[in-house]
């Protein structure tokens, strides 16, 4: 089972993605263009096109997980204004899950870091 304990890291992917990548794309993403290594006890946040679909992919130490949020009528995610990769805690993926605050608001004060 996947947790999502405090000390988890999480990471937005700042370009959108196409959404009919699977696990093995999305994790060639982290480690290609995030510079990351997507087997550390992470999760990588990526977003569409049209801003109303997230994926989120985990590593739980024996397989994959791969999360999916679609939002419904006019709402769309509001990904932040940075090229860095930005940091989030779980507490700030959890707001932004419950539709609480724009990611832009929850990633205000959050660690922002470029590629290695």
């Amino acid at each position: 089972m996947f947790r999502f304990d405090s000390g988890l890291k999480v990471f937005l992917h700042r370009e959108p993605v196409d959404f009919r990548m699977g696990i093995n794309g999305l994790s060639i993403l982290v480690e290609q263009a995030m510079l990351l290594n997507p087997f550390d006890h992470s999760l990588y946040v990526f977003g569409n096109r049209r801003c109303d679909r997230i994926k989120i992919l985990g590593w739980d130490g024996a397989g994959f997980w791969l999360f999916l949020k679609r939002l419904e009528a006019e709402d769309r995610f509001v990904w932040p204004d940075t090229t860095d990769i930005v940091t989030l805690t779980v507490d700030q993926l959890y707001a932004v899950n419950k539709r609480m605050q724009s990611i832009n608001d929850v990633t205000h004060n959050c660690v922002r870091h470029s590629p290695r």
